[in-house]
């Protein structure tokens, strides 16, 4: 029995784009679908940091309830916002093959070196720790919203420039003609894919949205995803990860940062991708043993606070 499948989305540009992707896949193979914006928590409050709100998933469990009412059939996700426990009767329907991976620096003019003190800002603990680890004389700044409200503040604040992923910004042509590209930083895990998930007893979505999986994205975000699970992290914690295929290898770099990014404990490795079973969770456990796990502890109590 055909259906018209209903999709949930965040009512952001970048989400509307993103789920507006998945409806055309879907029309383009032969199925009815329609889009469903759902305004999510994480969108409606913007006056405190992302780790002060205290909820894993709040980007996503907007649509998850609206799933499990019945509201929406499938959700179309940023895959780095999903927790990587997903909730009871949800599952992992599609990973679209993954956009470009790098954090973006976007500044107002061509920056002159960061060898001085500078205010750079960013919502993300990842970024930020990152940032002081390599340059611990500059100030940040929390920057909250959605791509254009974001790029809308870095206008109006006298800041030296704002942390962008640039799979966001090239996605709904917004990558303006100042930035630099951060090849040191390592990106959230999943950054720059996108997940689609349906309820587990909906066989009919769930076949409809098999075609769509990518299948190398999705070999590389699992083994990050289970390296983010094996740290314990959230979604706002200071953790990194990015997995790539050349050929037969797959090479996987991963990272903990303090929040103040004083302490780091990094690992790469380079398998072959019939051994790459267990990857994810095989680095994770190695970081613990470099110093992770103390960084961890002091993650959580801070947070906790």
């Amino acid at each position: 029995m055909n259906k018209v499948i209903k999709i949930g989305t965040r009512d952001s540009e970048l989400a509307l784009w993103q789920a507006n992707h998945v409806k055309d896949l879907l029309i383009r193979n032969g199925h009815e679908a329609t889009i469903v914006p759902v305004k999510s928590d994480g969108d409606l409050v913007l006056d405190k940091p992302l780790h002060e709100l205290g909820i894993t998933g709040i980007f996503t469990k907007t649509l998850d309830v609206a799933m499990h009412n019945g509201f929406i059939d499938i959700a179309v996700h940023s895959m780095k916002d999903v927790p990587t426990q997903l909730p009871s009767g949800i599952v992992k329907a599609a990973v679209l093959e993954r956009a470009n991976t790098k954090d973006l620096l976007i500044h107002k003019e061509k920056p002159q070196g960061f060898g001085k003190k500078a205010t750079i800002a960013t919502g993300s603990l990842r970024r930020k720790a990152q940032w002081l680890n390599r340059y611990p004389k500059h100030t940040i700044e929390d920057l909250r919203g959605n791509v254009n409200t974001r790029l809308q503040k870095l206008k109006d604040n006298a800041w030296d420039g704002a942390v962008f992923a640039a799979a966001g910004l090239e996605r709904i042509n917004l990558k303006p003609k100042h930035y630099t590209e951060l090849d040191w930083m390592i990106p959230a895990p999943a950054q720059g894919a996108m997940l689609v998930v349906a309820m587990e007893n909906d066989n009919y979505s769930r076949k409809a949205l098999e075609k769509l999986s990518h299948y190398e994205t999705d070999i590389c975000t699992s083994i990050e995803r289970d390296f983010l699970r094996t740290l314990e992290g959230g979604c706002t914690a200071p953790i990194g990860a990015l997995a790539t295929i050349d050929i037969d290898y797959i090479s996987f770099l991963g990272g903990v940062f303090s929040l103040d990014g004083k302490q780091k404990a990094t690992v790469e490795k380079r398998v072959l991708i019939e051994h790459c079973e267990g990857l994810g969770a095989l680095c994770a456990k190695e970081i613990l043993s470099l110093g992770g796990e103390e960084i961890m502890k002091k993650i959580k109590k801070e947070l906790s606070v």
